[in-house]
């Protein structure tokens, strides 16, 4: 008999890849909870909610009858997001915790996993970072840290006061099919906003900073695997893990595959760098060691067969090439 499992959040660029990946696996059912309207093929092969789930009714409808809850519903975004909204992200994403992980807690489910953020580690001090280290890490500056490390502290408390089982999973420089880029640049994660500019033809190519700052990128399909993997392993309960690709590459790297997948000319290749935000990370490098121990995986997709197949999903969108 399939277990259900609820994907808040499950119409997002990480929530489809999840979405996707559980349907390949005859041993759950799914259902999606998520304010914007599902597509079509989701309509079709999954049970749909759509509600706020920081209203205690709607958060109960959603996880009624589930086994296990894989809480992605969240404010997100690049960089700007955090400088723009950080009152909201703060107030939604704790109103999301108050609702979901409560109706959680009610339902008593089998597992509670939430996806959290790298940037819980934005001020770390250890490379690659363990998982470990978030002990020994300082307070993320910005709000939406924060508010990813608040979750992280709900589920620590949720299991120590009420015995609910759960696993955090971190994705690190999430990207792939499924996010569009934004008209502003840092609403969107830097690697649409850098296809978009390309295909643009912006020449010497903007980024914001030195272009020094280090990032592991991670494709969603990657993502979606190790939290599927993670939520249905015995050793992951209670446990906390970094789902990441292994390769740490600074942004002018990252920019410069992005430019040659494009099908520019290497030669051509140059920046202009742009003041950056208060809060841009410089380094973003994690270890992956606990996850490969632990559940077997590790991550598949290489960045240059990920940056393409990314660039070809955003032309068919009629992106300016």
């Amino acid at each position: 008999m399939p277990q259900r499992v609820l994907v808040t959040g499950g119409a997002g660029t990480i929530g489809t890849a999840v979405v996707k990946r559980l349907l390949r696996d005859a041993d759950w059912e799914v259902r999606v909870s998520d304010q914007r309207t599902p597509p079509q093929w989701m309509r079709e092969s999954c049970q749909v909610h759509t509600g706020d789930l920081r209203e205690v009714g709607e958060a109960r409808a959603a996880v009624d009858g589930c086994s296990h809850v894989i809480h992605l519903a969240a404010i997100v975004g690049g960089i700007a997001n955090f400088h723009k909204l950080p009152h909201t992200l703060l107030e939604v994403n704790t109103g999301l915790y108050n609702g979901v992980f409560h109706a959680a807690l009610e339902e008593r489910v089998t597992r509670l996993v939430y996806v959290s953020s790298s940037m819980v580690f934005e001020r770390a001090t250890e490379y690659p970072t363990s998982e470990a280290h978030i002990v020994d890490t300082p307070i993320p500056k910005s709000a939406y840290g924060f508010s990813k490390l608040t979750g992280e502290v709900y589920c620590r408390a949720l299991h120590d006061e009420h015995g609910l089982p759960y696993t955090i999973c971190r994705p690190f420089n999430a990207y792939g099919p499924g996010e569009m880029p934004d008209d502003e640049p840092g609403i969107a994660h830097a690697v649409p906003d850098l296809i978009r500019k390309v295909l643009s033809g912006q020449r010497p190519l903007q980024i914001f900073g030195s272009g020094e700052q280090t990032r592991t990128l991670t494709h969603v399909d990657d993502i979606a695997d190790g939290v599927v993997t993670a939520m249905s392993h015995p050793a992951a309960e209670n446990e906390d893990f970094n789902i990441s690709a292994g390769e740490e590459m600074t942004v002018a790297e990252i920019a410069r595959v992005i430019w040659e997948e494009c099908g520019k000319p290497p030669e051509e290749f140059e920046l202009e760098h742009l003041p950056t935000f208060e809060v841009d990370v410089q380094r973003r490098w994690p270890s992956v060691e606990k996850a490969r121990r632990l559940l077997g995986w590790e991550a598949q997709i290489g960045v240059r067969e990920g940056i393409a197949q990314t660039i070809e999903w955003l032309r068919q969108r009629s992106l300016p090439s």
